[in-house]
């Protein structure tokens, strides 16, 4: 059973690495090149032009390996239903953004409305077409759920959406959003086989495709994943872990993603009621230790490191 799982993460791992060569050059035709802020980290300006929207990489690849599987692991549907959604909802973001350069994409309630109707829709499948209960299992309370009735379901939507842009706020380092990825995939993916769950074929296929995807992003990238990669990357987070009944540990296993929303909703609202003072030297946090003289490489790895051992603290919760 377990060496099953190697052949996801290989298959996966080949059809990145493969995809990568001929998708950046298109990217490259396409003009779907990064903008810099001018006002932003000055070390950052000369990514402007890298190709985005890169995402397409590993999502292409996550699905094609994804489709070996759907017939024996049906569990493996919702969760792909909800990778590839919110890929699709970043694919419309980036296109109009970097290709046809409409500068804020999508607006801000069209981009919303689109979460919720792909999280109403996952929400309904959970519920009506599989025997996953919306209970969720207790960190460090082994064998204790959390049954919160009907609140479960506005509570969903919030862990969805929330990870979502957590994972968005997260992807602003070459590799960063990736590597810390790989790392809440890999204990998803030991968590499924240990409890059987069906979903690690999907899991390993996340992990196998993001790890040929690094190949082409790790620092100084050729490719950025665009906000095509980063929401099906929270869609992926969000659905894995409601699969296995776990919403509760992307609070362990995905605290980057927290702090990095948090770190915003923080220098936003002191900025605008100190009339213009900052908490950090830049936000989302990740830039402010740039800022402190870290080295982007840095930075992934020390972030990557925190997410391998909140990953090893979530086994023991479990």
């Amino acid at each position: 059973m377990e060496v099953q799982i190697v052949i996801p993460v290989l298959i996966a791992f080949a059809v990145s690495v493969l995809l990568g060569p001929v998708v950046i050059p298109f990217l490259r035709r396409l003009k779907a090149g990064q903008t810099e802020r001018v006002d932003g980290v000055q070390s950052h300006l000369k990514k402007a032009g890298t190709p985005t929207m890169g995402g397409i990489i590993f999502l292409l690849s996550t699905v094609v390996t994804a489709l070996f599987y759907v017939k024996d692991y049906p569990k493996i549907i919702p969760v792909l239903f909800l990778t590839l959604g919110f890929g699709i909802i970043g694919f419309l973001d980036d296109y109009l953004k970097v290709v046809l350069k409409r500068s804020d994409g999508l607006l801000a309630w069209q981009k919303f409305l689109l979460q919720l109707i792909f999280t109403g829709i996952f929400a309904f499948y959970l519920i009506r077409y599989t025997d996953v209960s919306l209970t969720m299992k207790i960190p460090f309370w082994s064998g204790h759920y959390l049954d919160i009735g009907w609140l479960a379901i506005p509570l969903m939507f919030i862990a969805v959406i929330g990870t979502v842009n957590g994972v968005n706020f997260t992807d602003g380092l070459d590799g960063l959003a990736s590597s810390v990825t790989i790392m809440v995939a890999v204990f998803f993916t030991v968590v499924s086989i240990g409890m059987q769950s069906g979903v690690e074929p999907i899991t390993g296929a996340v992990v196998g495709s993001l790890m040929g995807f690094l190949l082409f992003n790790v620092y100084p990238a050729k490719v950025f994943m665009g906000d095509t990669g980063s929401l099906a990357l929270g869609g992926f987070v969000a659905g894995t872990a409601y699969m296995l009944q776990m919403p509760l540990f992307i609070l362990i296993v995905g605290l980057i993603y927290l702090v990095e929303v948090i770190s915003v909703i923080l220098q936003v609202g002191y900025f605008k009621a100190t009339h213009g003072k900052r908490i950090f030297k830049m936000a989302p946090i990740h830039h402010h230790f740039e800022l402190c003289g870290w080295s982007e490489t840095r930075v992934v790895a020390v972030f990557t490191i925190i997410t391998a051992i909140l990953c090893l603290i979530g086994l023991m919760a479990l």
